[in-house]
Formats: C-alpha cells, structure tokens, sequence
C-alpha cells in the first residue's frame, strides 16, 4: 500500500509540474520558452496545447532557421487532431517560406492529403474535392518520384471517380422523374466529358432505358424516328459491353423497339 502511495504521488507531482510548466509557457513572454515548451508537448503527443503554444509564436519564427520545424510541427498537429483545414494551412506556409525545406515534399502531401480528408460525400456541394483534387495534382506534377506518389494517386483517383459520380446521378436523376429528353443530353454530355469512367456502362444503359421510354410513349409522327434512336443507343451500349451486365433489360428492350418498327415498315 505504502508503494503503491508513492507511485500516485510520484504521477501527481509529475502532471502538476507538466501543467504548470505548460502554463507559465503561455505566459511567458519569450518566444523561447514557449518554442521549447511546444515542442515537448508536440513530442509527447500532447497535440491540443502544443497548437497553442505554436499559434503564439509561429508568426515571429516565420522566415527563421527554427520556424521551419515550428510550422512543420504546427501543421503535423492539426493533422493528428483531425483539424485538416487548419493543418493544410500550416502545411502551405511551410513551403512559402521554406520552399527549400527537406520537409516541403512531404508537406506539400500532407497539405493536398489534408484537404481530400476535409471532402464531402459525393452528393454534396463539391468545393473542397475541386480544391484537394488541384493540390493532389500540383503535388504529382512537382513530385512525381516521390514516396508519396503512389498515394496521391489513389487518391486523386478516388476524387475523379467521386466528382463522376456526381455528375452521373444528375443525369441518371432525370431518367428517374421521366424528364428523358434532360436524361439523354446529360448523360450524353457524362459520355463525351468521362470517356474513361468506371460508370460509363451504367451511363449508356440509362442513355438506352431514356431513348426507349422517349419512344415508346412518344406521338406517332415522332415514333419512328425515336425508336431508331433508341435502338442506336442499344448498338452503342453493346458495342461498347458486349456481355453487359443490363444485357437481359437490353434484349428486352430491343424486342419491343424492333415489334414497333416492324409495325411502320408494314404501313409503307
């Protein structure tokens, strides 16, 4: 028992020590004290009052040897409290006043990363993917050799397929409420704008589904003209997949284009 009291009174001296060495620090008046201070806080993983102490003194380091560390630090705290648009930040005075820094590859990482961690869901106004998705950019054309690469990649990759598939539920959007004509021109403009996408199938299957339900149910002078478009979206969608994954809903809708056809050809 007498052991385990030392032990507790040992642990108490040791925070109240630490809790009023932090203390004076924000109060001192020397960039110093509160730069070494900081910095023991930041290595013992004390990160919330680490910030405060860096927010005091970053400004007068700026542009000095030490800053350097201090805006790097400043920055790496933020990132570890999950603090993102304050560590992007950081991260960017960094390489302003440091261009030259051994850390200016990894802080500029760090700045695009802290941002792409800051973005929304896709359905979501999308500010910030444009804006994490340039930084990303930025940072594989400076530094493509890097060893963070390969993750800004997947990174960046997974914005791209985000802010497409945003633009394809809009589209998709209108097949669902029956505006097909607003379904066709947008997805035909997903089509031209994302050649690549991982959702093109998926586009060029409601590009045909808009064309069919446009003809079927459109007037009879129009019907004709409508229902070759129709089956010209579903030679696109198979020529482009041929073991498409809407291959049945396809082949039902072809049936049904061709038996309405058939009908204006008999009339001729």
């Amino acid at each position: 028992m007498l052991i385990k009291k030392y032990i507790i009174i040992g642990l108490l001296t040791v925070l109240f020590t630490s809790c009023g060495e932090y203390q004076k620090a924000l109060k001192s008046k020397e960039g110093s004290v509160k730069y070494t201070e900081a910095e023991k806080l930041y290595k013992a993983k004390k990160y919330k009052k680490a910030t405060r102490l860096f927010e005091q003194i970053a400004s007068e380091y700026a542009g000095k040897p030490q800053g350097e560390r201090i805006y790097y630090m400043f920055g790496d705290s933020y990132y570890q409290l999950k603090q993102y648009s304050l560590a992007s930040y950081q991260f960017e005075r960094l390489q302003k006043l440091y261009p030259r820094s051994e850390k200016a590859t990894e802080s500029a990482f760090l700045e695009a990363k802290s941002l792409y961690l800051e973005t929304p869901k896709y359905s979501v106004d999308q500010t910030y993917t444009y804006q994490a998705l340039e930084k990303l950019q930025y940072f594989l054309d400076r530094y493509s050799d890097s060893e963070y690469a390969k993750e800004a990649n997947e990174l960046a990759l997974d914005l791209v397929t985000r802010l497409e598939k945003k633009e394809f539920e809009i589209a998709k959007q209108y097949d669902q409420i029956r505006d097909y004509q607003a379904a066709m021109k947008s997805l035909d403009n997903f089509l031209t704008n994302n050649p690549g996408s991982v959702f093109r199938e998926d586009a060029l299957y409601t590009r045909l589904h808009s064309a069919y339900e446009w003809a079927i149910n459109s007037i009879e002078t129009k019907k004709e003209e409508r229902l070759n478009t129709a089956k010209e979206a579903y030679d696109n969608l198979l020529r482009a997949y041929p073991e498409t994954k809407y291959k049945k809903e396809a082949e039902n809708m072809l049936a049904k284009i061709n038996t309405s056809l058939k009908s204006f050809i008999s009339q001729k």
